[in-house]
C-alpha cells in the first residue's frame, strides 16, 4: 500500500510471522488468538477465520490500526445495529459537493446542488435538504427521503406533516 509517493515500510519479523500462520495447526492458532485478543476465539471461527483474525491483529499492532474517526464510525454503526430488532445497518451517504439532486413533485422538476456547506436551490442556500423539501411541498418532509437518498419507512414516503 502506498501513501503519496512513499511505500509502506514492512517489518521482516512481522512478515515472517504472517508467513508461519499458514502452517500453524488450529490449536496453536487458538492460543495465538488468545494472546493477541486477550479472550477466547469464537467457537464458530474455523482455521481460515482464525488465521485472518490473528494476521490482522499482528499487522495492526505492528503498523497501526484504523484512524480514530473511522473506528468511532464503526462503533456507532455497531451500536445502532445492535439497537435495532432486525440488526440492519444504514450506512451514512456522503454526497460530494457539486452533485445535483433531482426530484419531480406534482409534475414539476426540482434541482438542488450540493455545496461544501449546504444546498443550493432556487438561488438560495439552505442548511438541510429538509428545509428545501418543506419549501417545495408546503409540509414537513424528511429531506433525504424526499430526494431519494434514504428508504421510506412509511406509506406516505417520509412525509411527517400530515
Amino acid at each position: 500500500m502506498t501513501s503519496g509517493s512513499q511505500a509502506l515500510k514492512t517489518d521482516p519479523a512481522v512478515e515472517a510471522e504472517l508467513d508461519r500462520l499458514a502452517a500453524l495447526p488450529v490449536a496453536q492458532l487458538r492460543t495465538r488468538y488468545r494472546e493477541l485478543f486477550r479472550t477466547a476465539p469464537p467457537k464458530a471461527f474455523g482455521p481460515d477465520l482464525l488465521r485472518r483474525s490473528v494476521a490482522q491483529r499482528i499487522q495492526e499492532k505492528a503498523y497501526g490500526g484504523l484512524p480514530a474517526a473511522t473506528q468511532r464510525l464503526l462503533d456507532r454503526l455497531v451500536k445502532a445495529a445492535a439497537a435495532k430488532p432486525d440488526g440492519r445497518l444504514e450506512l451514512p451517504r456522503r454526497i460530494k459537493p457539486g452533485s445535483e439532486l433531482v426530484r419531480t413533485w406534482n409534475r414539476k422538476t426540482y434541482r438542488v446542488t450540493v455545496l461544501q456547506t449546504g444546498f443550493a436551490y432556487d438561488g438560495k442556500t439552505f442548511d438541510t435538504l429538509s428545509e428545501i423539501a418543506t419549501k417545495i411541498t408546503g409540509t414537513r418532509w424528511n429531506g433525504p427521503r424526499f430526494f431519494g437518498l434514504r428508504a421510506s419507512t412509511s406509506e406516505d414516503g417520509g412525509n411527517v406533516g400530515n
